[in-house]
């Protein structure tokens, strides 16, 4: 963990630049991306498929992921969706996508870049790392980092395990329609199943 709070921190600080960015930016008219929403991370139609497609879901599973999301839809519409709290974001922001050189680091990878909650981005900062023992520690870097640069209210900082959960759920739905895909299959069943206890924890 010692060895990644640096870069966390660096993340954090990061995505609270590219925020800032996000907050004065004018959208044209003509700009269409995909929209990180509640429908579109898990919703029947979202971005990346439904998640009941995901692999190795029972009835049972499946209930207990419906009473989940149910719980985060509640959450974010309590949490609300002003232009504070949800706009452009990058949708993918993890240390994978950072190049970094001695006095420089840029980010790639703006496939999924959209219109989405700007706390999205912490946790796809954390994607497929959401088991880790470590997992407070990096949060808690990746928020020092934000916060270097940009407020971050102990609210936002609350919510952070219901973004968590629309990340884990949303990648669920995108392994069950690219099931082809090396990284589908690497992700494979554990990745259904660490979403059926993190999804428990969550309701508890």
């Amino acid at each position: 963990a010692d060895s990644l709070i640096e870069p966390f921190t660096r993340l954090g600080a990061i995505a609270a630049r590219m925020h800032g960015h996000a907050r004065q930016w004018s959208r044209p008219a003509y700009f269409e991306r995909l929209v990180w929403d509640f429908e579109g991370a898990v919703g029947k139609r979202g971005n990346w498929g439904d998640w009941r497609d995901g692999l190795g879901l029972d009835a049972a599973a499946i209930d207990v992921l419906e009473q989940m999301v149910d719980k985060l839809g509640q959450r974010l519409e309590a949490f609300g969706m002003d232009e504070t709290r949800f706009g452009l974001i990058h949708a993918d922001l993890r240390l994978a996508n950072l190049l970094v050189t001695v006095d420089d680091t840029r980010v790639i990878d703006f496939d999924d870049a959209g219109l989405g909650w700007y706390l999205y981005d912490v946790a796809t900062a954390v994607s497929f790392m959401e088991e880790r023992e470590d997992l407070d520690t990096l949060l808690a870097a990746w928020v020092a980092g934000y916060r270097s640069v940009a407020p971050l209210s102990r609210r936002e900082e609350r919510e952070i395990p219901t973004f968590l959960m629309l990340r884990r759920m949303a990648i669920l739905a995108w392994i069950g329609s690219h099931a082809e895909t090396d990284l589908a299959r690497e992700l494979g069943l554990p990745y259904t199943a660490g979403t059926l206890r993190l999804a428990q924890r969550y309701l508890d």
